[in-house]
């Protein structure tokens, strides 16, 4: 028997959305709760922990991104991707502050598929993992068996995709990595919109947690990407 990829919460309260949803997932072999209130939600949350949870952003007895936090809260390791009807720039910013990913409504079901996929490969560690040297840039120190980071000696707490971006940048050293570059080997993104600002989006995340820690870090050559100074 073939091993799921992994178990997704679809929180959704328009079924006909979350019946296409479990269905597209269904068919490629993920496990599939559904739910259409954060009541349901954390209900369905008490015993079976989900790999990624699948968040519509606006629910009728609440906020998908605080339905985030509490299951982040619940189980760190768990991977958020919002669902939104909505591609305002603040509410953006907002569930990327925490979460993994975001797709805006009208969506491509293949394009879910394909990104919650990516989210678990980058996200979910192997079931063991062996022991290996820590990476180092700098005063940065990244520690790729428990996937924490410090700079100058403090922790840093990252969400996932913040690690795996990190993880990326100190792998490159003082190169300067296209965008492009970033989006396929952190996000697995083979063909993105040329407006996507995910990117952009994680690096200001990234430069407010580590440049309270110290100088600058992260260095923009406009137009073309990001690296380290």
């Amino acid at each position: 028997m073939t091993t799921a990829p992994g178990t997704v919460l679809v929180v959704e309260d328009e079924e006909s959305i979350a019946d296409v949803l479990a269905i597209a997932l269904r068919y490629h072999r993920f496990e599939v709760m559904t739910a259409g209130t954060v009541r349901e939600a954390l209900a369905l949350t008490e015993h079976t922990a989900p790999d990624v949870a699948l968040l519509d952003v606006m629910l009728p007895d609440g906020d998908g991104r605080a339905l985030g936090r509490e299951l982040r809260a619940r189980r760190p390791e768990t991977a958020l991707v919002f669902l939104t009807a909505r591609d305002a720039p603040a509410e953006i910013v907002g569930a990327l502050g925490f979460g993994d990913d975001y797709i805006t409504k009208p969506f491509n079901i293949d394009e879910v598929v394909a990104r919650i996929t990516a989210v678990l490969r980058r996200t979910r560690p192997a079931d063991v993992l062996p022991q290996r040297a820590p990476l180092r840039y700098g005063d940065l120190e990244l520690d790729e068996t428990t996937y924490s980071v410090r700079r100058a000696g403090q922790t840093v707490e990252l969400t996932p995709t913040e690690y795996a971006l990190l993880r990326f940048l100190v792998r490159n050293g003082g190169r300067i990595v296209p965008k492009e570059q970033l989006l396929r080997h952190v996000w697995q993104y083979e063909h993105t919109p040329p407006e996507s600002t995910v990117v952009e989006t994680y690096i200001s995340y990234l430069r407010r947690k580590l440049h309270a820690l110290g100088p600058p870090v992260i260095t923009t050559r406009r137009g073309v990407g990001y690296g380290l100074a």
